[in-house]
Formats: structure tokens, C-alpha cells, sequence
């Protein structure tokens, strides 16, 4: 027998729900209280590996840790539909090792939505590229090539 507009379901659902209320304000009452020093800090080491400190390194090994190994990631844009990832590969590999290179497709349609990201292995060719290809033509179509920026959310 039920009391009133309440069935045995309907309080057993209300129970559940106030019970996992409170669950999650205790969760969040615990995080505050942890604050920020809950948040582990890196250590240099973890960090850089096993990589000698600028200082301690030896000529050679300053060459090879220099800026102009450090790949770089490349925006295309503008480019035809029918482009491909080993289009860009091949476009970008004439100015120097091309580490990855993605169109980026359409999750709907699986069709190309006209631009990509090139990865160059180092900075020096990376910046060749830019300055041969940008507002270049390939298959037909002229192209923007800048260095890809972290997209704001």
C-alpha cells in the first residue's frame, strides 16, 4: 500500500538520488579542503630525463639539443578536397623531413574539410616551408601555411 502520491519506487528513487547528492557534495567538500598542494610538482629530472643541464653539456651535445631540432607543427589550410595526407607529405618533404601530416577529415562525412597539419622534424626546415609554400598552389589551389597554434577553448 502506498502513502499518499508516493509509490515504494518513487521514494526508493528519491533515497538514491538524495544519497548520491550528499556523496558528491562530501567529494567535493574533501578536494577543497585538500587545496592545491594536492597537486604533485615535477621534478627537473622527471622532466628532462637523462638530458645533460645546457651548462654541463659538451659542444656536440649543445648542437644536437639547439632550437633547430625541435619539430615544428604547421597549419594548411585552403587546400583542395581531394588532397591527400601523402600530398602534404610529399609538398613538405622537399624543404626537409616531414614527421606527420594529417587532413583532416569530416567525422560526418569522411570528406576533407580543407585543411591539415604538417609536422616538420626541425624548426629550420619548417620555417624554408613556410616561406616557399605559403600562398603557393598545390592541385589547383593556393594555400596557407603558418606555424598551427594551440586553438582556445
Amino acid at each position: 500500500m502506498s502513502r499518499g502520491k508516493y509509490t515504494a519506487g518513487k521514494r526508493a528513487r528519491d533515497i538514491a538520488k538524495s544519497k548520491k547528492k550528499q556523496e558528491k557534495a562530501e567529494k567535493r567538500w574533501v578536494k577543497r579542503e585538500e587545496g592545491t598542494h594536492a597537486i604533485p610538482i615535477a621534478d627537473v629530472v622527471e622532466v628532462t630525463g637523462d638530458q645533460p643541464d645546457v651548462k654541463e653539456a659538451t659542444p656536440a651535445e649543445r648542437a644536437a639539443m639547439g632550437a633547430k631540432t625541435i619539430p615544428c607543427r604547421l597549419f594548411v589550410g585552403s587546400l583542395s578536397w581531394d588532397t591527400t595526407d601523402d600530398d602534404l607529405t610529399t609538398a613538405f618533404g622537399e624543404y626537409g623531413k616531414v614527421a606527420e601530416a594529417v587532413v583532416v577529415n569530416d567525422r560526418d562525412t569522411g570528406r576533407s574539410r580543407g585543411f591539415g597539419f604538417v609536422t616538420m622534424a626541425n624548426r629550420k626546415d619548417a620555417t624554408k616551408a613556410i616561406d616557399e609554400l605559403h600562398e603557393s598552389e598545390l592541385q589547383g589551389r593556393v594555400i596557407v601555411v603558418n606555424v598551427a597554434t594551440e586553438r582556445s577553448r
